[in-house]
């Protein structure tokens, strides 16, 4: 029962990709299943990650998304003794789905706004809040849709904290960053600075640096220079861990905002990206999260205000971590393991 994962990692695509689908692979491995990585983008960390987890992982050479990927990942899948191939990455269009297809293997694809022409995957599946069946019209007959928060694939490291209650204190003096595996444009460095003006007695912070992030050394040196109560950590494993023990976080619009909702843990988000922009003001409508809105128009005074704001207003934090237990429950990878295997 083996399982091949497509998908890719670096400064500019960020982490989140491979590390939902490692959710997926966890839950596979659970199933008795063996599971490998094919990659065409060389990520050392993640992949001595996913070794410690006893998966393979196996560079491709085709340009990604290409019809030689493809191709090459057909061949692999077929080396493997593969049955499904696990695709994420809005590189994945029509003509690539069809060639996997063509090849005799089932077909996932986890998606996120509709972004192919055509869908030929035996299985989409879809874990935001604006999932919609309208963003597959263009899809096979035999195409089966998994849309919405209940399918949310959470790793192993969080599904220990299911019945764990989280306490509020009056002011959120515990902050967590986390802006993604790769932040290119190094908005973390002016989360910092925000941070460094909020004027809140005992107020520390634990930033956190993705593999794929080029700043840390221009980070470290502002942690330095403005003496404030801040811990850098790079390359995180357990961040359910940390997310327990903070109050409150600022993070990006991606899958850690699900990661965040299921801890209970009220957050500001950041977008990042044009693909984050429709979850993060959903989560805003369902009183989950707030957002900040865009990072190149989010001005410092701005963002000094929101987070203090938030901080300081303990019934916001308190129904915003209410509401976030109740969208997600923990089941995703379990149940679409299942699915898969049905």
């Amino acid at each position: 029962m083996n399982l091949l994962i497509r998908a890719d990692a670096d400064t500019q695509t960020g982490t989140g990709h491979v590390m939902r689908c490692l959710a997926l692979a966890q839950a596979w491995q659970d199933a008795g299943g063996r599971v490998t990585f094919g990659t065409a983008k060389a990520a050392p960390v993640l992949e001595a990650w996913l070794q410690a987890e006893g998966m393979a992982v196996v560079h491709l050479s085709a340009p990604p998304g290409t019809a030689e990927d493809a191709r090459q990942t057909l061949n692999l899948a077929r080396k493997e003794g593969v049955e499904w191939i696990v695709v994420d990455g809005y590189q994945f269009q029509d003509t690539y789905q069809r060639i996997i297809k063509e090849g005799g293997r089932k077909l996932l694809c986890i998606d996120d706004y509709g972004h192919a022409h055509h869908y030929y995957a035996d299985i989409v599946l879809n874990q935001n809040l604006s999932a919609s069946e309208r963003f597959y019209r263009q899809r096979e007959p035999y195409t089966r849709l998994l849309l919405g928060t209940g399918y949310v694939l959470l790793r192993r490291e969080f599904l220990q904290w299911r019945h764990w209650q989280r306490e509020t204190p009056e002011v959120a003096g515990k902050v967590l960053v986390t802006l993604g595996g790769g932040d290119p444009a190094n908005v973390t460095l002016r989360v910092l600075q925000a941070i460094g003006k909020m004027e809140i007695a005992g107020l520390e912070a634990i930033v956190l640096v993705g593999a794929s992030n080029p700043h840390f050394e221009e980070l470290n040196a502002a942690v330095q220079l403005g003496g404030m109560n801040v811990r850098l950590q790079r390359n995180v494993k357990d961040m359910a861990e940390l997310m327990a023990w903070a109050e409150v976080a600022v993070s990006a619009g991606g899958i850690t905002c699900w990661e965040l909702a299921f801890m209970g843990l009220p957050h500001l988000i950041i977008v990042l990206a044009a693909n984050q922009a429709p979850g993060a003001e959903i989560l805003q409508e369902r009183g989950v999260a707030l957002n900040a809105g865009w990072f190149d128009t989010l001005e410092q005074a701005q963002l000094t205000h929101l987070l203090a704001g938030l901080v300081q207003d303990k019934e916001r934090r308190l129904q915003m971590s209410r509401r976030g237990r109740l969208l997600v429950n923990g089941q995703g990878p379990q149940s679409v393991v299942k699915l898969m295997l049905s």
